[in-house]
């Protein structure tokens, strides 16, 4: 389920349809906002089994002029630190030119009938603003299959602070449109503060 808007009422009433602790999340996510209008929102649930446990997930991102807010909430079963099933909620407030990438993967059925404008089957959200990075690393080679000799290792370094992963087929065709859309914002708002940034000097 995600809701997708740009007002900070809208974005309460998306909380509250998710019906995932409304209050709780509401509260999290509005006190994060403090009182910068909303420029665009998302809000997507997700639910996961873990052995013979359901808990669900779930995310809201904001974006307001001069911020990204990222906000989880996650459901916890009883356990030795707690008797009864409680709820954790975190949020992360990222000035905008602090995004150094916004990677939207599409997954197309038939893409030899492709036609513009074709919801993809799939979408992954990736966001990377340096708090988190993935390494990547294998044995270097110097192409001779034959050579035995010891090069090293080469690497990729990927941010990769928040991944979203919504389909047609699991969250519905409204979900993968407004994650597009929310995508466009973002991607928009960044670009604004790099041109701002890198320009000429007034």
């Amino acid at each position: 389920m995600a809701k997708t808007g740009t007002t900070t009422q809208g974005l309460r009433e998306a909380i509250e349809r998710s019906g995932y602790y409304p209050a709780l999340v509401a509260e999290a996510v509005e006190a994060a906002v403090g009182g910068e209008p909303v420029a665009s929102y998302l809000v997507h649930q997700e639910t996961t089994f873990d052995s013979n446990e359901v808990r669900r997930h779930v995310t809201v991102l904001v974006l307001t002029r001069t911020r990204f807010l990222v906000s989880h909430t996650d459901e916890q079963a009883a356990d030795g630190t707690s008797p009864s099933p409680y709820a954790t909620t975190s949020t992360e407030s990222v000035k905008l030119e602090r995004i150094s990438s916004v990677v939207l993967s599409r997954v197309v059925a038939n893409p030899e009938s492709y036609t513009p404008g074709t919801l993809p089957r799939e979408v992954v959200l990736t966001i990377g603003w340096g708090a988190v990075s993935r390494l990547d690393m294998e044995p270097a080679t110097c192409g001779d299959p034959n050579c035995e000799a010891d090069h090293g290792y080469t690497g990729s370094a990927t941010a990769d602070d928040l991944s979203l992963r919504v389909s047609e087929a699991g969250d519905g065709p409204d979900t993968v449109r407004q994650t597009l859309a929310f995508a466009q914002a973002l991607s928009e708002a960044t670009a604004g503060t790099t041109s701002t940034r890198v320009g000429p000097s007034q």
